[in-house]
């Protein structure tokens, strides 16, 4: 069974930074894309970034673009995203997501879920 774990969030003051996990069982990450979202209260969910199986290419939302980076490590089975510049606006619970075929930002197209993690940018 596909399980992913986010952890590596927290409270950061603005223009701290953060690198989030995202730690794959059951599978091997490399072959599968795998996508970032996170959740403001009172808000959609938002894709902001995701690399493709093999790491053939990367994409980043407006929102996030020079502040936020991804990427993956095979050894660990782990993706992350480092988050720096943070701004108050990057409050939300972030999460990971994993598909096999889908390469995107649109959350419906991902089949496997991580449980979130809150990342929380205050003074």
């Amino acid at each position: 069974q596909l399980q992913l774990v986010e952890s590596g969030g927290g409270l950061v003051q603005p223009g701290g930074s953060l690198r989030l996990s995202c730690a794959a069982s059951g599978f091997t990450l490399d072959a599968y894309n795998i996508g970032w979202f996170r959740q403001a209260p009172g808000k959609e969910r938002e894709g902001i970034s995701f690399i493709s199986s093999h790491d053939v290419g990367t994409y980043y939302a407006d929102s996030v673009k020079g502040r936020f980076t991804i990427s993956r490590d095979n050894a660990k089975n782990t993706v992350y995203l480092q988050m720096n510049s943070l701004k108050p606006e990057d409050t939300a619970v972030y999460y990971c997501a994993a598909d096999a075929y889908y390469s995107g930002i649109e959350d419906h197209g991902y089949d496997s879920w991580g449980q979130g993690t809150q990342v929380t940018v205050s003074s």
